[in-house]
């Protein structure tokens, strides 16, 4: 059999693997089960996709607070979002196209160009969520203002052409508008990084772990994407094409793992070591940690539910109460104005309601307030 891949060892070290192998396993297998027959289950999902998209600019040294990110995903920013808050709610995106599709989208040619970014994106994905319903609350008028399946380069041009055709009407002038540029655009692309190549030498990794345990090669896939770094640009991608061969190998069948969150848990020293063997058993430590901080919370979140939904106890059954209990449940903070818009009240309502449930008021602020169970 070839080596795995050139920035791993070879053989790998079986005696160090071994014991992060089996917890990683084990962490992950009663996580998923958990899961499987929990109530809160799409709730618990979509609360993590948040957490996760946010420790993707975390692990970069980017600070990005929770309570942005879940405003700006609702169109209700408090202020003008920030380059590492458009890029966290890329991510996040990314996070819920992966999870609505079939589990083996990701790790397809289509699925890959879809995630990069690249023309044709919108074909690949014909059956993926952003061409039906829109999902957890998501709108598409929220999204970022970048064209689905356009690179910058050709939206840099397009604006270029829309700028020059203004000016011509001004003038008067019948000049030829400038055409898109065929090539990429080096202030924005480095010519000489061969993203294509580099995406072919992680594939060929990829397949080479067919035979491996579906965790230890989500842990290989994942330190050679930091090693061959195929998209400089894509943040976090690496860790969710981990994930997501977790689920297409049939590790996970309920959730998409959150690794990302896993892998604060692990110190940089580790990850991030001149020994390959390290940052391997590193990026096992963070899938176990991912699954461990994922039971925790979990649990955490029920018991805050069971105690709302004693709050319950006589109320009459068209109250909104339910209903409102399941949607803090799935966010991290809510406001006024997000439960207005999902349970078509007003935001005064709102109000009244969260009072109801005697919320935990998270912001500190007179206005622009918001709330979460825990």
């Amino acid at each position: 059999m070839p080596p795995l891949s050139a920035h791993l060892p070879d053989p790998l070290p079986w005696r160090e693997l071994s014991r992060p192998l089996a917890r990683a396993e084990d962490a992950v297998a009663r996580l998923d089960e958990r899961l499987r027959t929990s109530p809160i289950r799409d709730g618990w999902i979509a609360r993590t996709h948040f957490a996760d998209a946010a420790a993707a600019l975390w692990l970069e040294g980017e600070l990005v607070h929770l309570e942005d990110l879940v405003l700006h995903d609702a169109g209700m920013d408090i202020r003008a979002p920030t380059h590492e808050l458009i890029r966290a709610h890329m991510v996040l995106r990314a996070r819920r196209r992966i999870t609505d599709a079939a589990p083996g989208w990701a790790l397809s040619p289509a699925g890959l160009d879809a995630l990069r970014g690249r023309a044709g994106e919108a074909d690949a994905t014909r059956h993926d969520v952003e061409e039906s319903e829109p999902v957890d609350g998501e709108d598409d008028a929220f999204d970022p203002p970048i064209a689905k399946g356009e690179d910058f380069s050709a939206l840099f041009a397009s604006i270029d052409a829309a700028i020059a055709k203004t000016e011509d009407v001004l003038a008067g002038a019948g000049r030829e508008l400038p055409q898109p540029a065929a090539e990429r655009d080096p202030l924005i692309y480095d010519l000489d990084w061969d993203e294509d190549a580099r995406l072919g030498e992680w594939r060929a990794t990829v397949d080479r772990t067919r035979e491996l345990p579906p965790t230890l090669a989500a842990a290989v896939v994942a330190e050679a994407w930091s090693a061959i770094d195929p998209l400089p640009r894509a943040t976090g991608v690496g860790r969710l094409l981990s994930a997501a061969l977790l689920r297409e190998r049939g590790k996970t069948r309920t959730h998409l793992p959150c690794l990302t969150e896993g892998a604060k848990a692990v110190p940089r020293e580790r990850r991030r070591s001149r020994d390959a063997s390290t940052r391997l058993v590193a990026e096992l430590e963070a899938i176990a940690a991912a699954a461990d901080e994922g039971l925790k919370q979990h649990d955490r979140w029920l018991l805050a539910r069971s105690l709302l939904i004693r709050k319950l106890d006589g109320r009459r059954s068209t109250s909104r109460l339910p209903e409102l209990i399941e949607y803090v449940i799935s966010r991290p903070l809510v406001s006024a104005g997000m439960i207005a818009k999902v349970l078509d009240i007003t935001p005064r309502a709102a109000q009244n309601l969260v009072a109801e449930l005697d919320l935990r008021e998270a912001t500190g602020r007179g206005r622009y307030r918001a709330w979460g169970v825990l």
